[in-house]
């Protein structure tokens, strides 16, 4: 790997406090101004390694290292961080929440677009969006996480005080954007002589199957899928009776807001006024992905042993996980439909509304690969879904040279452009521009290494990361006063003239997502090879003859420089003979090394015999 996320992390924090801290007053607000979503993104950055990446973490002053210190010293030493990241986490848990009833808010803001000329209306700016549901669950759950390792560390009253102000604010946004998040949940039906119908089964039918086979086969696989139906029993989501009828398809996921007549969900918690629903009531792959990702965090290792979910966000986790793996089950079975050409591999996307893009193609291979991993897919699976990321890399520029007038490079600036269909009741149609793809792929291509077994794919999918990487390294901006941060597409593609001085935290921080993915493979246990390991295992075998040979010729006695060169030789050995298994090329290294000495070691005794 050639991009090192250990350095690369402590950079970008750097640049985030330099950016950031001025004058000793935070800075919120990058390119696209200020709201839930980028104030949230921008803590992110910071919060995302020091509670996810062991060597990053800064809930123990006392075990945080020199680099932690030195990147974020101007937020003061050791014992500074942690009250300072809390001070800010408490102003945006305030800022995000009415004044007068404490009603968590999610508001799109800023980041919400309409045509040229025309001004989005107030009602719309305060729309709330599954992307702020999404990250505000993935900060307040890096928030409990970070407090609860914390608390027991500080001893100073004013310190606990805010703590535990800061953690009664977290769970109650967690609670109302898990709520969010089941307001928001879609099941869309259709007939499949509908176009909707049509365009899927001619999406997934790569075959050429008469189309009442294809309709009858893809609803055998979702068997189990449609049942589970049956249990989604708040929130949004209920599938109509008649998707049991056998001419039915459907798809599932959220919506891009709270659909229209989405239930209230009855709830202990006091999380305030659920809003009414404005969404249109059918999926959007990318707020679906969104979504998901989420909803992993909710399940993660770190989220069970801190044991950060009360006894209702539980319950509300539980039917977030139900919808999770209906969609999981969909989409994995969708993308990865029939035994020839998966309908995956057929790039671009097509979505049921009819539009193409390859970007949508990458959001599918995120929703097959969380299919293929709970499945356990085989790595010949994975390995496909690996050789679409690389054509995907491919033709979006991001490995090749880009054309002149490239249509493709529309995908990065001004990105693909989701409209959002409910927002026309409230004044003028608005969408939500993506520019995400270069670092979402980085992402995407770490966590299918990661699932490999096989060291070869493994090695070539890694390759790719390392490519992709060096194409987003050219994309930092160089100058103040957002220097060392993202995102500059001008910089590595010749056809954009668009230049940027402010740092997008939307972009940022999904750069740090990718080299967070990139840090979680580094940890990973290392791919064996059997050939190398029987290599070793030989290697090993002659060496313990010929270390055998040497104690029988008594080499070891005595306490001179042979038996003292044997006595590291038998560690050596010993050492190689532990690690065989799990790195044999380590082993063979140490075994290599040890039958040089040993071979030394006859040569040496051969000449004190003659002499």
């Amino acid at each position: 790997m050639r991009v090192h996320p250990r350095q690369e992390l402590l950079s970008i924090w750097k640049a985030v406090v330099r950016n950031s801290l001025r004058n000793k007053t935070w800075e919120w607000g990058g390119r696209d101004g200020r709201n839930s979503i980028s104030d949230a993104e921008q803590l992110l950055c910071l919060l995302l390694p020091a509670t996810q990446v062991d060597t990053f973490r800064l809930e123990r002053p006392d075990e945080t290292s020199e680099a932690m210190i030195t990147a974020l010293r101007p937020m003061g030493g050791a014992t500074d961080i942690a009250p300072y990241l809390i001070g800010l986490l408490r102003e945006y848990f305030t800022t995000y929440s009415d004044k007068e009833t404490g009603t968590p808010v999610f508001a799109g803001g800023s980041y919400f677009k309409t045509r040229p000329g025309v001004e989005v209306t107030k009602d719309q700016v305060e729309l709330s969006i599954v992307d702020s549901y999404s990250t505000s669950m993935t900060l307040s759950l890096a928030t409990l996480g970070f407090v609860t390792v914390y608390e027991p560390e500080t001893q100073r009253e004013q310190v606990r005080a805010d703590l535990q102000d800061l953690k009664a604010r977290a769970q109650v946004r967690l609670s109302a954007a898990m709520i969010g998040l089941l307001r928001s949940f879609t099941v869309n039906v259709f007939t499949a002589d509908d176009e909707e119908g049509r365009i899927l089964y001619g999406t997934i039918n790569q075959s050429g199957l008469p189309a009442r086979a294809v309709v009858s086969q893809l609803r055998r696989e979702l068997r189990e899928t449609i049942a589970s139906f049956s249990n989604v029993t708040i929130g949004s989501g209920n599938a109509p009776e008649d998707l049991a009828q056998s001419d039915r398809l459907f798809e599932c996921g959220w919506s891009w807001g709270v659909v229209a007549n989405a239930p209230v969900i009855e709830t202990v918690e006091d999380v305030g006024r659920q809003p009414d629903g404005i969404a249109i009531d059918k999926p959007y792959l990318y707020f679906t992905v969104t979504a998901l990702d989420a909803i992993e965090d909710l399940q993660s290792e770190r989220t069970r042993i801190l044991n950060l979910l009360n006894e209702e966000q539980l319950r509300l986790a539980q039917a977030l996980q139900l919808r999770y793996d209906l969609t999981r089950s969909y989409w994995a079975a969708v993308a990865t439909f029939g035994t020839g050409r998966w309908p995956v591999e057929d790039i671009p996307w097509r979505t049921v509304d009819d539009v193409e893009s390859v970007y949508f193609t990458l959001l599918v291979t995120s929703l097959a690969v969380k299919g293929l991993a709970r499945e356990r897919g085989s790595d010949t699976e994975l390995s496909r879904i690996g050789d679409v990321l690389i054509n995907l890399a491919e033709r979006a520029r991001l490995i090749t040279r880009p054309l002149k007038d490239d249509p493709m490079l529309l995908l990065h600036v001004p990105g693909v452009l989701l409209n959002l269909e409910g927002t026309e009741t409230v004044g003028p149609p608005l969408h939500w521009p993506i520019t995400e793809f270069a670092a979402l792929l980085m992402q995407r291509t770490h966590a299918i290494a990661g699932l490999l077994g096989e060291a070869q794919k493994r090695s070539e999918l890694i390759d790719l990361a390392d490519r992709v990487w060096d194409h987003l390294g050219r994309r930092r901006i160089n100058d103040a006063p957002g220097q060392g941060l993202w995102d500059q597409p001008s910089s590595a593609f010749g056809g954009i003239d668009t230049h940027y001085d402010l740092p997008s935290w939307y972009y940022t921080v999904r750069v740090v997502q990718a080299l967070v993915a990139a840090a979680k493979t580094v940890v990973r246990p290392t791919l064996r090879s059997d050939a190398l390991h029987s290599l070793a295992l030989d290697l090993l075998n002659e060496a313990d003859h010929l270390f055998d040979k040497e104690l029988l010729a008594g080499s070891i006695d005595g306490r001179g420089p042979l038996s003292r060169e044997l006595q590291r030789v038998r560690a050596d050995l010993l050492r190689a003979r532990e690690l065989v298994s799990s790195r044999p090329g380590t082993s063979t290294a140490l075994t290599i090394e040890a039958l040089q000495k040993l071979d030394q070691l006859e040569n040496a005794r051969k000449n004190v015999s003659e002499d």
